[in-house]
């Protein structure tokens, strides 16, 4: 094995140990895994049919002793794949023959002519490929950006009553709480959490143009189209019976654009959690050793958000152009989403290993109250939208134009709020709330949105 050093991707490369654990689903060898569980399941599948006569039914002793070659599947096994694709020039079909060996060693070689039986390697790709990517969601993705919504919703609770300036079009805007902001995040990547749990892949079964051709004119007494249903399901996927040689990809893209959804979102929180930093009001707590710059001793830069933006975006990228390009295949079937398939885990993998850094960068940042107050206190002009509020409550038709005039690039401080507010012709009670109000407490009920489910 070449030295990691050497590698061109940075997932194989520098990242490789936070992300390694996506090699099982989206390395070559996991893809040769996945083709020979296909094929094996299928000869299995094919052994139990009362009308495929010329094969024997298989005792449990058989079926476990073919499910034991992919599950106990190892590098050694797919690089004696890839020695027989070196003679024959064809992955699916170099399975094809280890599965061969593989069972002439088991005094099987009357099974021969029933592996990948009337089939076209699309079936078996099409079902692998989309196996991969639904295990590695459910066994990798949605674990790890679980994790990243319950830590954001830990630091929502934490900080619900912590009151923060808004800035809307980077202006000082209506005074919320940070645990409120960070809620917002929480809501939105629960709801593609959601999503992507419900959603379900797609598998096609029929042959070299989706009309199990060959199925029939082999058996035509045979339900072939129910036996593909069956199969299809048994392997936890969806059947689609109507397609070409190629299963169209349209659910697969289905859930590539709820992982770009998420990625979005993310990349949305990392920019807001960068910004705060910036303003000084929120900290990164020290590690020691840890280097910010090399020139400035001072610095504790937030990389982990720096690089987990740039790694989403790649994803982003990667995945909007397997969005475009797999649902279009030329006629009956191209070869074209072959090599574009191959690098779904690419994308995945700059998406783990940006949810991996936003936990990281999480654990380590702390409210700067100190700094959000001061904020706050130089930023009277907010409370500028409850002076005429209660302006327009007691009929005036001029509220707002008043207060931009006092207000709009000026600076307004207790002070000139308190005397503004004592000349105002209004209820008294709304004159005593107004003149007690401080930027701090018109936060609204934004530490209650932090406990709506």
């Amino acid at each position: 094995m070449s030295d990691p050093l050497k590698n061109i991707s940075p997932l194989d490369g520098r990242y490789s140990k936070s992300i390694e654990s996506l090699s099982d689903y989206f390395s070559e060898s996991a893809l040769i895994k996945y083709r020979t569980m296909v094929e094996i399941e299928y000869l299995i599948s094919l052994s139990e049919q009362k009308e495929v006569k010329e094969l024997e039914p298989m005792s449990e002793t058989d079926k476990q002793k073919l499910r034991k070659i992919y599950k106990s599947f190892s590098l050694v096994d797919a690089k004696r794949v890839k020695a027989i694709e070196v003679a024959t020039n064809h992955d699916v079909k170099a399975v094809e023959y280890y599965i061969r060996e593989r069972l002439e060693k088991m005094n099987k070689k009357r099974m021969f002519p029933w592996i990948h039986f009337a089939l076209t390697s699309e079936d078996i790709n099409n079902l692998s490929y989309s196996l991969m990517w639904q295990d590695a969601l459910k066994i990798q993705f949605i674990p790890v950006l679980h994790e990243v919504i319950k830590k954001l919703n830990s630091i929502a609770k934490q900080f619900s009553t912590t009151p923060m300036l808004s800035l809307t079009h980077g202006q000082s805007a209506t005074p919320t709480t940070f645990g409120k902001e960070i809620s917002v995040f929480v809501h939105r990547l629960s709801r593609q959490h959601d999503q992507i749990k419900k959603q379900k892949l797609q598998g096609k079964f029929g042959g070299a143009t989706g009309t199990w051709a060959a199925h029939y004119v082999a058996y035509p007494k045979k339900d072939w189209l129910q036996f593909s249903k069956k199969f299809i399901t048994s392997l936890g996927l969806d059947p689609n019976l109507v397609t070409t040689q190629v299963e169209p990809h349209d659910s697969v893209v289905e859930s590539y654009h709820s992982i770009i959804r998420v990625n979005n979102i993310l990349i949305d929180l990392c920019r807001d959690i960068w910004s705060y930093v910036s303003r000084g009001i929120l900290r990164q707590k020290r590690v020691p050793g840890e280097i910010g710059s090399s020139t400035m001793p001072h610095k504790i830069n937030p990389i982990q958000f720096e690089n987990a933006e740039g790694n989403l975006g790649l994803a982003v990228s990667i995945l909007s152009h397997l969005s475009n390009k797999l649902p279009i295949s030329r006629m009956q079937r191209d070869l074209t989403d072959s090599t574009t398939l191959r690098n779904q885990g690419i994308a995945m993998g700059y998406g783990y290993l940006a949810c991996k850094n936003i936990l990281k960068g999480l654990r380590r940042i702390t409210i700067n109250k100190t700094e959000m107050k001061k904020e706050l206190n130089t930023h009277w002009e907010v409370l500028a939208e409850a002076v005429q509020t209660i302006l327009r409550k007691s009929g005036s038709e001029n509220a707002y134009e008043q207060l931009k005039n006092m207000t709009r690039g000026e600076t307004v401080t207790q002070e000139s709020i308190l005397d503004f507010v004592k000349l105002l012709r209004i209820p008294e009670e709304d004159k005593n709330r107004l003149s007690k109000l401080t930027p701090e407490e018109y936060i609204g009920i934004a530490p209650t949105l932090v406990n709506l489910k």
